[in-house]
C-alpha cells in the first residue's frame, strides 16, 4: 500500500519513512501543501498523511484539493489540539485526526483499520460483472481483459456502486461520497457520469443489464444480467 507523508517536519518524515517502510508500506514524501496536491495526483496514494501547519498550501486547503477527485482516506497528523481544528480538518474531508506527539502503535493501527474499511491493500476483493472486472486494490477495471480508462469521478462512482453490489445507493449517498459534501444538488451530474459509465462498460448502454437506474432514487449495480 502506498502512503503519502505531507509535513514540513524532516525529521519526522525521515521517521515516518523507516517506520512504515518496515512494515511494508510504500511510502512517498512531500514538504509543502502545493507539493503534496501534485504528488497526490501522480503517485495515487492509498492513504494520506497529512500535517495542518504546511508552507505553500496548509492541510485544510489541500483536504479540499484532494477531494476534488480522490476518496483516498486523509488521516490529518498535527500539533494543533484544539476542537475547531479537528472539526474543520474532519468536516473538509479528513477521515482522521491524530495528535503530535503520537504512538507509532496507534497510528499503524488507524492505519489497519482504514485499510479494512476501504478495503485498500492486496487483499483487496475483485468484483465481475459481464465481461467486466473491477480490482479494488489497484484501482483499474477491465473488459474482455482489456484496460478500460476510467476518469477520476467516473471511478468513485463505479467503486462506491461496487463496494456496495444489489444495494440501491441513492443519489445523496453519491454526491457525499464523490464530492464529500451534503450541499452539493444533483443538476444531471450523476446521470452524465452514469451514461458515460454505461457507455465504457454495458453491452448495449441504451438498455443496461448492470448499472441500472431506481426511479427518483438513485442507482443500483447487477452483477447477474
Amino acid at each position: 500500500m502506498k502512503i503519502l507523508v505531507a509535513d514540513d517536519d524532516p525529521q519526522l518524515v525521515r521517521a515516518l519513512r523507516i517506520t512504515l517502510s518496515a512494515h511494508g508500506y510504500d511510502v512517498v514524501a512531500a514538504a509543502d501543501g502545493a507539493a503534496a496536491v501534485t504528488l497526490a495526483a501522480q503517485a495515487h496514494p492509498d492513504i494520506v498523511l497529512l500535517d495542518l501547519g504546511m508552507p505553500r498550501l496548509d492541510g485544510v486547503e489541500v483536504i479540499h484539493a484532494l477531494r476534488g477527485w480522490t476518496s483516498a482516506p486523509i488521516i490529518v497528523v498535527s500539533g494543533r489540539t484544539g476542537s475547531a481544528d479537528k472539526v474543520e480538518a474532519l468536516d473538509a474531508g479528513a477521515d482522521d485526526y491524530v495528535t503530535k506527539p503520537f504512538q507509532i502503535d496507534e497510528l499503524l493501527a488507524r492505519l489497519r483499520a482504514l485499510s479494512r474499511r476501504t478495503g485498500a491493500g492486496p487483499d483487496a476483493p475483485q468484483v465481475t460483472f459481464g465481461d467486466v472486472t473491477i480490482d479494488l486494490a489497484t484501482k483499474s477495471v477491465t473488459r474482455a481483459g482489456r484496460r478500460v480508462h476510467l476518469t477520476p469521478t467516473e471511478w468513485r462512482m463505479l467503486e462506491f456502486l461496487a463496494r456496495n453490489p444489489g444495494a440501491l445507493v441513492t443519489r445523496q449517498t453519491l454526491l457525499k461520497e464523490i464530492w464529500a459534501s451534503d450541499q452539493v444538488s444533483d443538476s444531471g451530474y450523476l446521470r452524465l457520469y452514469m451514461s458515460q459509465l454505461r457507455k465504457k462498460l454495458e453491452p448495449d448502454p441504451a438498455h443496461p443489464r448492470h448499472l441500472l437506474t431506481e426511479s427518483g432514487m438513485g442507482y443500483r449495480l447487477v452483477r447477474e444480467g
